[in-house]
């Protein structure tokens, strides 16, 4: 950056003017950014709704976008045949949710655990690919049968779906940390706890975060599929209903708030690790 402000200088031009440029490229990249969004956007449901009205695509088994959105207007206004959109909703995330929040929790100390401790991970390492290799999605018949119909199965296999998602990443970062880094802190006395702390950890949280981003969708996914397999609320249970009734309108619409919520939970996991770790240095963009 010196180099620059120093080569401009020597051009004539002042540390504000590049500033201003380098904030004005900055807008217009972000402006061209959106743009780009909305038009493919508007481009794909413009489609989707030419081809339903047209006969091109059979409106039985694809709806069309503003079918879609009637039915969700009238689940926001009127609520479902089965209760309101809202209570649905918030099952639903109750159940993501906890089991996301306990998974992450546990991959992470478990990876920390095991990445610091050869011995440890030499012992479990077989067991935890046998677990991994089962789909977890199998489980969720196994946890309805177990734990019922409630909330507790659902949060299992939400547990279950980002437990392994988590403990990978954290185990990896864990690894993968720098050695100069840990033998300078050694050098300067750290050891044990400290060590892990102060260096293992944070060198870890890229791969950590990684994990979270992805594992939160992991979370919604068993949350669904656990309520698809058996469930008195959720939006899982709309979509089953929907598929028994032949409704693809309202199929659709549950995606449509399932992808809505996903969406906006990635959008404050991104807040909180922007906040959590202000020492990483700013992208690269082009």
């Amino acid at each position: 950056m010196s180099t620059t402000i120093t080569a401009a200088h020597a051009r004539g031009t002042s540390e504000a003017e590049i500033e201003a440029a380098a904030a004005r490229a900055a807008t217009k990249r972000r402006y061209t950014v959106n743009f780009w969004r909305w038009f493919i956007l508007v481009v794909f449901l413009g489609g989707w709704e030419l081809l339903s009205s047209t006969k091109v695509i059979d409106e039985f088994f694809f709806s069309k976008p503003s079918d879609i959105w009637a039915r969700l207007w009238t689940w926001i206004t009127e609520g479902t045949a089965e209760g309101s959109l809202w209570y649905h909703l918030w099952v639903t995330m109750e159940e993501s949710l906890l089991g996301f929040g306990v998974g992450s929790i546990a991959g992470i100390l478990a990876g920390i655990a095991l990445g610091r401790n050869r011995m440890l991970a030499d012992v479990f390492s077989v067991y935890i690919k046998l677990i991994n290799s089962v789909p977890r999605v199998v489980l969720a018949p196994i946890f309805i049968m177990v734990f019922g119909l409630g909330l507790t199965s659902k949060v299992a296999l939400s547990f279950v779906m980002v437990f392994f998602v988590v403990f990978s990443n954290a185990f990896q970062g864990v690894r993968e940390a720098d050695r100069n880094l840990l033998a300078n802190a050694q050098i300067l006395g750290a050891k044990g706890w400290q060590l892990t702390r102060s260096v293992v950890i944070p060198s870890a949280m890229s791969w950590i975060f990684a994990s979270l981003h992805v594992s939160f969708g992991f979370a919604i996914v068993g949350a669904i599929v656990g309520e698809f397999v058996g469930a008195r609320y959720g939006i899982g249970l709309l979509i089953n209903i929907a598929k028994g009734s032949f409704d693809a309108a309202g199929m659709y619409a549950a995606i449509v708030i399932i992808m809505v919520v996903a969406l906006a939970a990635e959008y404050l996991m991104t807040l909180v690790e922007n906040r959590l770790a202000k020492w990483r240095p700013a992208p690269l963009h082009d």
